[in-house]
């Protein structure tokens, strides 16, 4: 990534050193649906604290299996979530219901314009889901060339990073441009401009240089974990192999167990395994994505967590005239909606076709809509710019 990138605003060096004072956060950015803001924590980069050991999250909460089950909740059970009878089984006219609770970004983006006048926008997307079609095999996750296209167009006016449950490395292939920011691994491994000082968090980055030879810092909280992370990888495949549709992706600092093609009678044997290899790891926990169980280090970082750091090292955090926005498909994504809605400082849209509650304040349906929301943003921009 070339850090010398000519977007409207300096956000893509910082050569102040952090301190407390530049950590407090977003002041006063009142958005229509969620309370005033909180200040970021002065602690947010100092430590990286361990959830409590053997905690298996939202698969253990409610049990593994119905949590797998639940993937893609129904209609029915959504409509009694939030209070609504519908007269009508037409997945339609659920949808429409949802959209009461969750208006369609491409349909208010009328307002959305109006409350970026004289702001940033920092736009930050998920990869599968939102940028690409979700595939049955994983590995064929492919974004459109007009996809791409769009991308790196509105890159150019907005500082722009993806920030998936993918390998940094793997979702850089996908995407292949490099006019953006990664962060793998559900924030666990973010490239990030170097400061001039980084003495706060610098046991948790090293030096790197990009893909144009820069240099650049990699921030990982998770380093310590690559060893036992490699064993859990090494187990499940070798005990998940005779269940047919079954695959196993090592994120580099989680692991991937997908059963999206497992026929549902076996889900309850891969759910079952997998608990084998996790509750010989207490300092590792078990999470649930859209049809995939992960398996990550029990440590107090998620994706909301990378996104107020991203914001930080883009020198954007302490500014009442940025709009992060966030893009999203995925149960993992909830944690930065959830930031953003605390701290009253942005907005969450969340990519789904189907009635599923979220802390977005925003949807849209599928990876066409996302990219025509951006198409929007890039033509507001440069009219805006007349």
């Amino acid at each position: 990534m070339d850090l010398k990138s000519n977007h409207s605003a300096p956000v893509l060096t910082d050569s102040a050193p952090l301190s407390k004072s530049r950590l407090r956060g977003y002041r006063g950015l009142m958005l229509p649906y969620s309370p005033s803001g909180a200040p970021f924590s002065p602690n947010l980069l100092l430590s990286i604290p361990r959830r409590k050991t053997g905690v298996l999250d939202d698969v253990r909460s409610c049990g593994w299996l119905d949590a797998m089950k639940s993937s893609s909740p129904t209609h029915k059970k959504f409509a009694k979530d939030i209070n609504h009878e519908l007269s009508s089984p037409d997945p339609e006219v659920a949808y429409r219901t949802w959209l009461l609770k969750y208006p369609s970004a491409l349909a208010s983006f009328e307002q959305i314009a109006n409350f970026a006048k004289g702001k940033r926008i920092a736009l930050f997307l998920d990869y599968d889901g939102t940028l690409s079609p979700i595939v049955e095999n994983p590995d064929n996750a492919f974004m459109s060339d007009d996809m791409r296209s769009i991308v790196k167009e509105v890159a150019k006016y907005f500082p722009t990073a993806i920030i998936s449950g993918r390998s940094r490395d793997k979702v850089y292939e996908f995407v292949g441009l490099t006019e953006l920011y990664y962060a793998g691994s559900h924030g666990m491994d973010i490239m990030c401009p170097v400061r001039q000082s980084v003495s706060d968090y610098d046991r948790n980055c090293i030096k790197s240089t990009d893909k144009q030879g820069n240099e650049v810092n990699l921030f990982q909280p998770a380093r310590e974990f690559l060893p036992m992370i490699d064993k859990v990888y090494s187990s499940l495949v070798r005990i998940t192999e005779d269940i047919k549709g079954a695959t196993v992706e090592n994120n580099k600092f989680c692991v991937s167990v997908h059963y999206r093609n497992v026929d549902q009678d076996n889900w309850k044997s891969v759910g079952e395994r997998v608990q084998d290899v996790i509750k010989k790891y207490p300092s590792l926990r078990l999470t649930q994505g859209r049809k995939v169980l992960e398996i990550r280090p029990a440590i107090n970082w998620d994706k909301g967590k990378a996104l107020e750091f991203l914001l930080e090292s883009l020198d954007l955090s302490n500014c009442d005239d940025v709009l992060p926005i966030y893009v999203g498909d995925d149960r993992t994504d909830e944690d930065a909606f959830k930031v953003l809605r605390e701290r009253n400082c942005g907005y969450g849209i969340f990519v789904s076709k189907s009635p599923k509650e979220s802390k977005a304040y925003y949807s849209l349906r599928d990876p066409a809509e996302v990219m025509e929301f951006l198409k929007s943003l890039v033509t507001w921009k440069k009219s805006s710019a007349l």
